[in-house]
């Protein structure tokens, strides 16, 4: 079995579901970033100072976390998709809140139907760290 990699249109539509996350991180839309969290035990994020493992642990953790920064820039986004159904999302970021580098990984998956909000796309694990810019 084949798998293709990088399928424009599946790319086009992670993208998408990406730069929608992004922009409900910048202006705290909660509804909107736990609408694309999958929300089932299994999930997992990582965050720069906490650990939560499970959509009800992210949704509570989220609800009292403080707002990324609106000065955050994202720099060397790279989507890499595998098959129709999975992919990944790598970037770093940087913001005026501190002198530290961000890096931020996305596991994504189509667990809903194409229909559905943001063509099923849902975050299936993330991980967020900070270190010394290099």
């Amino acid at each position: 079995m084949t798998m293709e990699v990088n399928c424009p249109e599946i790319v086009a539509q992670v993208t998408a579901a990406f730069e929608a996350y992004e922009r409900a991180l910048v202006e705290n839309d909660v509804a909107t970033m736990n609408m694309l969290f999958w929300d089932a035990p299994e999930t997992v994020r990582y965050g720069i100072a906490e650990i939560q493992h499970g959509g009800e642990a992210i949704r509570r953790w989220r609800e009292t976390c403080a707002p990324v920064p609106p000065s955050r820039r994202l720099h060397r986004t790279v989507v890499t998709t595998f098959g129709l159904d999975c992919a990944t999302v790598s970037t770093g970021f940087t913001s005026d809140a501190t002198p530290l580098a961000g890096r931020q990984m996305q596991t994504w998956a189509r667990l809903g139907a194409p229909g559905d909000a943001f063509g099923g796309w849902t975050i299936v694990a993330a991980h967020v760290s900070l270190i010394e810019p290099v």
